[in-house]
């Protein structure tokens, strides 16, 4: 079971970037998928999510309304849409997944990880 995380690069402040995470090994229709970032010296937090469930998405408040969050379960595939990035969104991103028919959990318990994409924001 592997997960990869891709679309990561150097961005001006206010650009976009669309990251992705493409899932192997099973189908990861049954599985919330998250995206997490850690900064330098930072603990690693939660920024995204959405259930397998019911498509519902959840999200930390600071990316609220600049971020998007989504999957193709067709192509297991997770999808992150960062729009007007800041500074502060420089991190390296992570995506993540729960095991089959789990509940959402925002803390950093899931079952499966990516390698993470850096992502870096000039002022």
């Amino acid at each position: 079971v592997q997960l990869q995380a891709s679309g990561g690069g150097l961005v001006q402040a206010g650009g976009s970037l669309r990251l992705s995470c493409a899932a192997s090994g099973r189908t990861f229709s049954n599985s919330n998928m998250y995206w997490f970032r850690q900064a330098p010296g930072k603990e690693r937090e939660f920024v995204a999510a959405i259930t397998w469930s019911s498509g519902n998405t959840y999200y930390q408040g600071s990316v609220k309304g600049r971020f998007t969050i989504s999957r193709d379960n067709a192509r297991n595939m997770g999808y992150l849409q960062m729009n007007s990035l800041k500074p502060e969104d420089t991190a390296v991103y992570y995506c993540a997944a729960d095991r089959s028919f789990v509940a959402l959990r925002i803390t950093l318990s899931q079952d499966y990880w990516g390698q993470g994409t850096q992502v870096t924001v000039s002022s």
